[in-house]
């Protein structure tokens, strides 16, 4: 199917070539927010690993004293308002990954289409200084920002473009980017990337699952790099006696439960197992009929920059001049 969209991949660059150029020369007019923003994002559609760093990054910031939120657009939520996320409320609401990063990271999360409105409601509700993290914010041009961190898969590397491949853009938009993000185990593309035309510095990361002390597992979830969970979960030695996805920010259904627990019966498994994303993403209704066969444990995704006081102490540098000068 992707070969046979080739042809429409000029039409789709031609696309983004002209958006960038009208931001890049002044066309497009951006929009401002007082205090300084980080956009973490992308070249691919999919899971690069933006949600677990945008995590960890918060959380860094936020020890060092700095008073930090994440602008979100809040993907697949059913609400249209402008809303700061609250721990307790759904993913039909706030967007799953949103409502993940406020109970993950513990600090404020604001959801809208309009990141520069959810800005703004952030810093109406501000004592002080702040920090801005824009959550998928590469392509979402409109909001101007001081840095812009770009998470990179192995896979981004032989990929084509939209509609024919996964690229939002091409690796030449790169030059917009001040840091790359890769992981650890792909160091050997390091030499590709500065090929085609990187310069600036790169953070890399060890990712790692955090899994309960379980054994016969129904594993499920519905996620960009489904391969990557059950991968993970196979090689720390844990039992898989059954798996079930989804596509990514799929929504449960009383089906998809009676499924799962059919799943359950039929290999006698002793618990389930999903990721975070997914577990924010069950309604108390599903989690209790789980619950009422078998556990319902979660595999949770850790992210650890390498040297990460160098790795903050890098970003504040970038960001020194918009501290001391807010629009």
């Amino acid at each position: 199917m992707r070969r046979g969209l080739s042809p429409l991949v000029p039409l789709y660059s031609m696309a983004v070539g002209a958006m960038n150029l009208a931001y890049s020369k002044g066309w497009a007019r951006q929009q401002h927010l007082q205090w300084p923003v980080v956009s973490i994002g992308n070249l691919s559609v999919g899971g690069s690993g933006k949600t677990p760093l945008t995590i960890r990054l918060a959380q860094l910031l936020r020890a060092r004293g700095i008073a930090v939120d994440v602008l979100s657009r809040g993907y697949g939520r059913r609400s249209k308002t402008v809303l700061q996320v609250a721990v307790g409320g759904s993913a039909d609401e706030f967007g799953d990954e949103p409502l993940l990063i406020a109970q993950a990271a513990g600090v404020p999360v604001f959801v809208g289409a309009s990141r520069h409105a959810a800005g703004l409601l952030a810093e109406s509700t501000a004592t002080g200084p702040m920090l801005h993290l824009l959550d998928d914010g590469f392509q979402h041009r409109r909001l101007a920002r001081d840095v812009d961190i770009v998470v990179l898969h192995s896979s981004d590397f032989g990929e084509r473009l939209l509609p024919a491949g996964r690229l939002r853009e091409g690796f030449s938009s790169l030059s917009r980017a001040q840091i790359i993000v890769m992981r650890e185990e792909d160091r050997e593309l390091e030499a590709e990337l500065r090929r085609r035309g990187f310069a600036g510095p790169v953070w890399w990361t060890d990712r790692g699952l955090e899994i309960p002390a379980v054994k016969r597992v129904v594993a499920f979830c519905a996620i960009a790099r489904q391969d990557e969970f059950f991968s993970g979960l196979r090689s720390s030695g844990l039992t898989v006696v059954a798996m079930r996805a989804w596509r990514d920010h799929h929504r449960y259904t009383q089906a998809d439960i009676a499924a799962l627990i059919e799943l359950r019966r039929q290999h006698q498994a002793e618990a389930f197992l999903t990721t975070e994303k997914d577990m924010v993403r069950l309604v108390p209704e599903h989690r209790r009929l789980l619950e009422g066969v078998a556990p319902l444990h979660v595999a949770r995704l850790v992210v650890r920059l390498r040297d990460e006081p160098a790795a903050i102490d890098q970003l504040l540098a970038l960001l020194s001049v918009a501290w001391q000068e807010p629009l």
